[in-house]
């Protein structure tokens, strides 16, 4: 399956990341967390495709990705930076790994948030954010993204960690053995690990080594 769809706005969100409004298909539908194969509807661009997860919801009239932009990669995302209301992009079916299986700790590594934003907001929706926790990881302050909306749902259910900005006004650190043994008292909740792959693997053998069931840990890497 692939749809046209017409970009409706572009939203910069950080120095790096730019928020894609476009036309939603009829019909078309997706779990949160999950995420579609996106190319560029030009001639050059159209088999070059990225997996990107849905920030809308499923009630929402449109869809809306969320997405890093590499200009000095020559590649898929640097052209999207160049994209303006009116461009067109291919969606395609949904698939992911990533869904909601109950409160528990969300780790994510830069945008390796984005997954996450959907499920944040459905459960908001719902008045279910109860008995969530975030532990999200940046380079720089400046790295965090929607940090204003993140704040608003989670309040004081969420760290930033910093690793890269000596003057930070967070968490100065890695997310290394010290620090889920120093932030998690229960190793039998339910965990969501998201971010740049080396990330997700030592995190996911970490948290097995601190006593979670490799069953409640969903890893899925950006």
């Amino acid at each position: 399956m692939e749809k046209i769809v017409k970009i409706k706005e572009v939203k910069l969100v950080t120095h790096d990341v730019k928020q894609f409004i476009v036309e939603k298909p009829a019909g078309y539908t997706f779990t949160p967390g999950h995420a579609t194969e996106v190319s560029i509807n030009k001639q050059e661009w159209k088999d070059e495709k990225r997996p990107f997860t849905f920030t809308s919801l499923n009630e929402d009239n449109y869809l809306e990705f969320t997405i890093k932009i590499y200009p000095d990669h020559d590649g898929v995302t640097e052209q999207l930076g160049k994209l303006k209301p009116g461009d067109e992009l291919i969606v395609r079916d949904t698939w992911g790994a990533i869904e909601y299986k109950g409160p528990g700790y969300i780790i994510a590594g830069g945008a390796g948030i984005t997954p996450y934003i959907a499920m944040l907001r459905e459960l908001k929706e719902k008045n279910k954010l109860d008995g969530i926790t975030l532990f999200y990881s940046n380079k720089t302050d400046k790295d965090i993204i929607l940090k204003e909306e993140l704040d608003t749902m989670l309040g004081k259910n969420v760290t930033y960690v910093i690793t890269d900005q000596k003057d930070t006004h967070f968490t100065k650190a890695y997310i290394d053995e010290d620090f889920l043994k120093k932030h998690i008292d229960n190793f039998n909740e339910k965990f969501y690990v998201c971010g740049p792959p080396k990330m997700t693997e030592e995190v996911g053998e970490l948290l097995e080594k601190l006593g979670a069931n490799p069953e409640s840990v969903t890893l899925d890497d950006q």
